[in-house]
């Protein structure tokens, strides 16, 4: 399975797939249907892949948590990122970005210690106490809305090997071709419902109804999951 892309050939280059994220997450599910009531664990990358995320766990009835991350953004931009940080505090800059767009060290620092400072305040709000769940020897199912330039994807995959995951793969319902190529050597399996390529790409067409998540919805969401499915971990299976 190592390094394997696995798609929908019939959804390749299409726009306005699914319905909404709950959607997304339920045609991933099927994609995903090996680990159903297994020991592996999802991991959503928050806000916008926690709605995802809960459906896939609760179709496959297995544990959720989340691997918070977060795009170092341009000063000017609240979408655009050069880099991003994870969760460990690990750090990607994205050199190639840095260089189009002429940013100086002052500006780059400033931008990393703004985004560290979200991670952190968003991994007190998502996870609180809890302690981390152990990783290793453990399938770990990264999910997210979909992957663009795919930077925190990057970013959360180092994090996670960083601390102890053996088995990592992704699954997202949208991506960019070129992003994916650009992660997969980090992980054992990618799974994509719908891969497309070209200049402009927005991970929004891929859905019929998209709007922000907010972190508090988010939170909401995790937490009705934790409450309605709370289970002991499986020791194999």
């Amino acid at each position: 399975m190592k390094n394997k892309i696995y798609n929908i050939p019939g959804l390749r280059q299409k726009i306005g797939i699914f319905k909404d994220r709950r959607h997304a997450g339920q045609v991933l599910a099927e994609m995903l249907h090996e680990w159903k009531d297994s020991k592996a664990v999802v991991l959503a990358i928050p806000s916008g892949g926690i709605p995802v995320a809960v459906e896939v766990a609760e179709t496959l009835y297995l544990s959720l948590d989340v691997a918070v991350v977060s795009k170092i953004l341009l000063p000017w931009n609240t979408e655009t990122g050069f880099g991003a940080v994870g969760f460990d505090g690990s750090v990607w800059i994205n050199q190639e970005y840095v260089d189009y767009y002429r940013l100086d060290q002052p500006t780059i620092e400033q931008q990393t210690k703004a985004t560290q400072k979200k991670v952190q305040r968003r991994v007190k709000l998502f996870r609180g106490d809890r302690p981390w769940p152990d990783l290793q020897n453990r399938p770990v199912i990264v999910v997210d809305d979909g992957i663009a330039a795919g930077s925190t994807l990057r970013v959360a995959v180092q994090a996670l090997r960083n601390t102890g995951a053996t088995e990592i793969i992704v699954a997202v319902p949208t991506a960019h071709e070129e992003s994916l190529a650009r992660i997969m050597d980090g992980v054992d399996a990618l799974y994509c419902a719908n891969i497309r390529s070209g200049s402009q790409f927005a991970v929004a067409a891929a859905y019929q109804h998209w709007d922000d998540v907010d972190e508090i919805n988010a939170d909401k969401m995790l937490a009705s999951y934790r409450d309605r499915y709370s289970r002991p971990v499986k020791t194999d299976g």
